[in-house]
């Protein structure tokens, strides 16, 4: 009998958008996908959802090459939050919170 498979690490999930001249990447926790987060005190949620964050799994060297060309960022999870922060593009102080959850968004400010 064979050994059951190592499960792949959790990773991150990243779709890149371009809207007109933007090119925005949104990257989260792979395991974050299809969770339901509460916003505010309502009782609302926003869904993580593989239509915005995509489905592709990507390592910590893909998503770092494609935040050096984002002109928008959305991020999510505690890993994504962590490597973008060792990357240099969200400072700790940076970052606030969805549904309890690390978030940061990034707007490049071009002149």
């Amino acid at each position: 009998m064979s050994p059951d498979p190592v499960p792949p690490e959790p990773g991150f999930v990243m779709r890149v958008h371009r809207v007109r001249a933007e090119f925005v990447v949104a990257a989260c926790d792979a395991e974050l996908l299809g969770r339901d987060l509460p916003v505010g005190t309502a009782g609302r949620t926003v869904k993580v959802t593989p239509e915005f964050y995509g489905e592709r799994r990507v390592s910590g060297d893909e998503l770092l090459w494609a935040l050096r060309r984002a002109t928008i960022a959305n991020l999510l999870g505690a890993r994504t939050l962590r490597l973008a922060q060792e990357g240099g593009f969200v400072d700790p102080q940076g970052a606030g919170e969805l549904g309890g959850i690390p978030h940061a968004e990034i707007f490049a400010m071009l002149g």
